[in-house]
């Protein structure tokens, strides 16, 4: 296995423990059982856990975009239908459920002055990435954010998702949302 290889491995296995158990309560030796290497090896690609949970955001942000960028708009739509398209995104991001809980756990670990810059950063240009695509203005892309975050927060509880648990409150949002033609509006 290259060292590239080996490094992408690492990072994998990260973004799942992160995801298990957030920042604070994930051990670089979870890490690396994980992985299949030591933790002084964890330790050599990445610096810090700080460095590498980091890393692991980044990732994870890396494949919001991607799933963002990947979604076919028609050019001719226009705004409305291009956040529906957009939403329906939102099942591919919600199915990996990494995604979202990473994600949350970079909120959470905001208070840390590096994890906050950096998922401020890769939060906006989430946001602003969702603005190009859809030419939304900010009271329309604004509102698509949020639900995708009441999403977001939904299947970090298991209430949405593939697996959800069936809760009442969490159908009449689900359904309310469904109902509005627009899984992100």
């Amino acid at each position: 296995m290259t060292a590239a290889e080996r490094s992408e491995q690492v990072l994998t296995a990260a973004v799942q423990a992160f995801a298990e158990s957030g920042y604070a309560a994930t051990k670089t030796d979870d890490i690396a059982r994980r992985a299949g290497v030591s933790q002084p090896y964890v330790i050599r690609l990445f610096g810090t856990k700080q460095q590498l949970f980091v890393a692991a955001l980044n990732k994870v942000c890396g494949r919001i975009e991607e799933v963002f960028r990947a979604t076919e708009l028609d050019p001719n739509d226009d705004v409305e239908d291009k956040l529906c398209t957009l939403g329906k995104s939102f099942d591919v991001f919600l199915a990996e459920r990494e995604l979202p809980l990473v994600l949350l756990h970079g909120v959470a670990g905001s208070s840390d002055p590096v994890i906050g810059e950096h998922t401020r950063d890769r939060f906006g240009r989430i946001y602003r990435l969702i603005e190009e695509l859809s030419g939304a203005d900010t009271h329309r892309t604004r509102t698509f954010v949020a639900t995708g975050m009441l999403l977001t927060i939904m299947t970090a509880m298991q209430v949405a998702g593939p697996d959800a648990i069936a809760v009442p409150w969490a159908q009449e949002v689900l359904v309310d949302i469904e109902g509005s033609n627009n899984p992100a509006s």
